[in-house]
């Protein structure tokens, strides 16, 4: 294939060479001279491990050249991968203005094009930016998107000191359009690398590497915390974080990755304490662990206005133990819900078919009597009955069969969803929490 590659930095150069090296004629563009010139001479613009041997063997096979005239290599190749930079405002914002600028030199260059150019963002950029970036397409083309032209988002994860490692070796490459030939077209770019091809929403893909990045920053500051928590105790943290690291069915796992409720239970509310005062103890500051309770008590605090702004009073919940298929309400998130919305006057039903009063014992019972001390007036046994007589529904457990009473359902005010039940998506009254 013929590909032109706009901005000739990191990510640009890494891509130039490795495309040529599976096989593409790669025609760089960039405002440099000077880097367009190390191109033309076969040499790289960037220090990395094997780049310069690649550009060099691309280049001495002719398949390698640069340019400062946009419009020249929009005509000679089928497309158009973006690779100029996004820099960050002080206040987090990203400068565009690059990236926009690219978009009206490619759509100067379809005027006089008559056959369909794909143009692929590989940029880290902002959902939304992909849409735009076709409209100014079309603005200075007069050409279609979908007709003439397709943009589309493929994000890049390549870190510096091994990028090309990570080019042929990624763990996923993501795609998103919304042209099947222009995904197809950018996909068979990624089919020779051993690696699951996602194609996604657009504004999936957009987001996806702002999201990766955020939780790697999370995790260094997370074991920074918890090394400065183990140091002030004269315990050793890499030995410590290295047993961590060896749970993989929850630690390093899939686990707990869906976005929902607040989190709840007799554990993790205690233990995070513990360890936050531990430190606080021993004069150790954990910003980071100080805050996550601040988040999953706001996470409550959404789920509250949900229901608020339905304007209604009458609510059933579905589910109040922290997690389904127990009877456990201790610190359950649907009990403080529960309990703030009962003292703001709202009427509620519970259905809860673990939950039964005369076998709560122990520290579950002490618990629910001093949080919800009239529980055995809010408990039903008729699931059916008390959706019926509710304006809102409250989904707290997975297990809930929605099919049984979507006929009911649909003539709620709302059902609003904590935990995501996928059926009850296609209800014209769903909210969900999050999603």
């Amino acid at each position: 294939m013929k590909i032109s590659i706009f901005g000739l930095g990191y990510v640009g150069c890494v891509s130039l060479g490795c495309l040529t090296k599976n096989g593409h004629e790669v025609i760089g563009v960039d405002v440099s001279e000077f880097k367009v010139d190390l191109i033309n001479r076969g040499k790289p613009t960037i220090l990395e491990k094997d780049i310069d041997n690649i550009i060099k063997s691309g280049f001495e096979a002719g398949k390698i050249k640069a340019t400062l005239n946009a419009e020249e290599a929009v005509r000679e190749t089928d497309l158009s991968i973006i690779c100029v930079g996004t820099p960050s405002s002080p206040y987090g914002h990203l400068n565009l203005s690059f990236i926009y600028k690219t978009a009206e030199q490619i759509g100067e260059a379809l005027k006089t094009k008559d056959s369909f150019h794909t143009i692929v963002i590989r940029s880290t950029v902002l959902p939304g930016t992909n849409q735009k970036y076709g409209e100014i397409v079309e603005e200075f083309s007069g050409k279609k998107r979908g007709q003439d032209f397709s943009v589309v988002s493929n994000p890049e994860f390549l870190r510096e000191g091994s990028a090309v490692k990570d080019y042929y070796h990624p763990s996923v490459t993501v795609i998103g359009g919304d042209h099947p030939e222009a995904l197809e077209k950018v996909a068979s770019l990624y089919r020779n690398l051993d690696a699951p091809i996602e194609i996604t929403d657009i504004k999936i893909a957009e987001i996806i590497k702002y999201i990766n990045n955020s939780y790697h920053a999370l995790k260094i500051t997370f074991a920074n915390e918890i090394g400065n928590i183990c140091k002030s105790m004269d315990i050793d943290s890499h030995k410590v974080m290295e047993l961590f690291c060896k749970d993989t069915n929850l630690n390093i796992s899939p686990a707990y990755f869906k976005p929902g409720f607040a989190y709840g239970g007799s554990c993790l509310p205690k233990d995070l304490k513990g360890l936050v005062t531990l430190g606080h103890d021993h004069y150790v500051q954990t910003p980071v662990l100080a805050c996550i309770e601040a988040s999953n008590e706001h996470q409550k605090k959404t789920a509250f206005e949900l229901v608020a702004e339905t304007g209604k009073k009458k609510v059933c919940f579905v589910g109040l133990s922290f997690k389904e298929g127990t009877d456990d309400l201790r610190y359950s998130p649907s009990v403080d819900l529960a309990e703030v919305l009962i003292g703001k006057g709202y009427n509620i039903k519970i259905f809860d078919e673990n939950v039964r009063l005369s076998k709560l014992i122990g520290a579950n019972k002490a618990f629910i009597n001093e949080r919800l001390p009239h529980l055995s007036d809010l408990i039903v046994n008729d699931l059916e009955a008390a959706i019926k007589e509710a304006e809102v529904v409250i989904i707290n457990h997975r297990n809930f069969d929605s099919t049984a009473y979507s006929d009911v359902l649909k003539e709620k005010h709302a059902i609003i969803d904590l935990v995501r039940v996928n059926k009850l998506e296609e209800l014209p009254n769903y909210e969900g929490l999050c999603w």
